[in-house]
């Protein structure tokens, strides 16, 4: 990466996080995808980043999306993944395939909630993980990527 080139980010939206606001507001709260975006948006121009946002409800599309050559241009991904962290192989090959570091972030405690909750086909690849933060856990999750990916590159804006 060129020391002045602008760090961007893939935010990755798994399946059923295009009905936030609506699931299961004890667990998720009222926040809605497009308000969790808009966050995100105006926290990386704090932060000097760009991010670029995908949802999908199908692990094709997300697949798709992470192997557009806009995207392996990313320098990092930001993803809550859902449920596909229990099953979702082929999720897994695209990120890896990917070689970008990889954040995840999840609402709720995984741990406590689900099938196959000792199952997490992300924990060898990712760099760091924040849970049960609610949306809290995306902002939390930009700023880790954000100050890993800064962390040998000081002149990056």
């Amino acid at each position: 990466m060129q020391p002045t080139e602008a760090i961007t980010i893939l935010v990755l939206h798994g399946p059923n996080l295009n009905l936030l606001g609506k699931r299961d507001p004890a667990r998720y709260g009222t926040i809605t995808l497009g308000e969790i975006n808009a966050a995100l948006q105006k926290l990386a121009e704090e932060l000097g980043v760009r991010v670029e946002f995908f949802q999908s409800n199908h692990e094709g599309a997300i697949i798709d999306f992470l192997q557009q050559d806009s995207s392996r241009a990313a320098h990092g991904v930001l993803v809550n993944p859902g449920a596909l962290i229990r099953y979702a192989y082929c999720f897994r090959q695209a990120l890896v395939d990917l070689s970008k570091p990889v954040m995840e972030v999840h609402m709720s405690d995984i741990g406590r909630t689900g099938v196959n909750q000792k199952v997490n086909l992300l924990d060898e690849i990712r760099i760091g993980q924040v849970t049960g933060r609610k949306e809290d856990s995306y902002y939390e999750g930009l700023k880790q990527l954000v100050q890993h990916l800064k962390k040998d590159r000081p002149c990056v804006t």
